[in-house]
This record gives C-alpha cells, structure tokens and sequence, in this order.
C-alpha cells in the first residue's frame, strides 16, 4: 500500500499536554468549590473534548448538572486560554517524524477534539516549523470524533482516497474514527490510553516511538 498523508491527533499524540489540562480544569473546580483531580486521572478524562472532560473531572453527584458543568467549562475556557501552553511539549520524536513525513512529500493533518480556537494556537506555537495542509478542531459544523466526517473531510480537501491515509491517535476514539473513514488506525503508546484500548478499538498497528511509523509506510 502506498500512502500520502498521515492525520495526526493533537493531545497525546503530537503534544504532551497533560499537566497544562489537569491544572486549568483542577483551577476551575476550585473556583466553584471542588477537589482537584490527580493529574493522572487526566488520561481518561481528555479526548471527546473540553465539556466531557470537565464533567468527568466533577464529583460524580455534580455531573448531570448542566448549570454546574457549563460554569467549570467557562472557567476551564479562561483559566486555559491564558495558560495553555505553560508545561505543553511536543513528544520526543515528532519533529524527527515530522521531518521525515516532509521529506518524502507526504501531506499531514489534524484532526482534534480540542476546540479549533486553542487547536490552532498550538499549530503556531509548537508545530510552525511544519506545513499541515489541513488543521480540524471541534467547532460546530464538524462532528466530533469518532464520527468519522472530519478525516473524510480531510480526504477531500487532500485530494487523497481514505484509504491511502494513515490515522495516528493515541485512544480508542482515534481508532474508531480512523476504521469510520476508512484509514489505516495506528495507535500510539505514548500518549495517554493504553495498548488494550487501542487494539480493542481497531488499531492495526501499536507504535512506542514516532519513527517506529516510517516502517508501516514503507510495508
């Protein structure tokens, strides 16, 4: 098989974004008179997108309560706004990976949970030494993962048949996403979900450095 572009996730994929998370939600529970959450805890907290996250990090007894819930999130909202990227780093490995994938030509996207708007100041924070043809955060008009309409989105404006894209992702969404629309689903084990998940989900392949990708391009 020969491929042409790689769709990255973002949290736990590209960018080890963890602590900047737990700390801005772990803020807001405190404005509003919550405990905070190990940073842990984190891992399965992140991934269908900043309310779900919120309201997992909730007592158990507070997370049906819309009034609650949407208060945190707008806490959450500015408390991170202003603090995103304070601890944020790209994974040891990316920019290698990244080099490489831009030296054979292939084109490479985002698709994320993470609201567009912060998805983007990551893009020119950390990622601005690299062409991402497409970047695709949570807004509105796109579905979220594992709804695959965003990647077959991605196919279109790429101009490249689902089938000749990889999908790297670090949970079961990701996989799940990338098995909807049709790529190939590799699943990253330094991220935050483990290989169970992974594999349970769809991966076809688990990778524990990023330059471990080049060798299923090449198979």
């Amino acid at each position: 098989m020969s491929y042409g572009a790689v769709v990255f996730d973002l949290d736990g994929t590209l960018i080890d974004s963890l602590e900047d998370l737990a700390d801005a939600v772990n803020q807001a529970l405190g404005i509003n008179g919550f405990p905070p959450r190990a940073t842990g805890c984190y891992k399965y907290f992140i991934g269908k997108g900043p309310k779900v996250m919120v309201s997992r990090a909730l007592p158990e007894d507070k997370r049906n309560n819309d009034a609650v819930v949407e208060k945190c999130l707008t806490d959450f909202n500015s408390i991170y706004s202003r603090a995103f990227n304070v601890k944020t780093t790209l994974y040891d490995g990316i920019p290698d990976l990244l080099n490489e994938l831009s030296e054979r030509g292939l084109k490479k996207a985002i698709l994320t949970n993470k609201p567009h708007v912060f998805t983007e100041k990551y893009v020119e924070d950390l990622l601005a030494d690299w062409n991402f043809e497409v970047v695709i955060g949570q807004r509105d008009e796109i579905p979220r993962k594992p709804d695959p309409s965003g990647a077959l989105r991605i196919s279109r404006e790429l101009g490249i048949d689902s089938s000749q894209m990889v999908y790297l992702g670090d949970s079961g969404v990701d996989m799940l996403t990338a098995v909807g629309a049709g790529m190939l689903p590799v699943g990253v084990l330094w991220g935050f979900r483990t290989g169970d998940e992974l594999r349970e989900n769809g991966a076809e392949h688990l990778i524990e450095t990023p330059m471990e990708l080049l060798s299923i391009i090449d198979l």
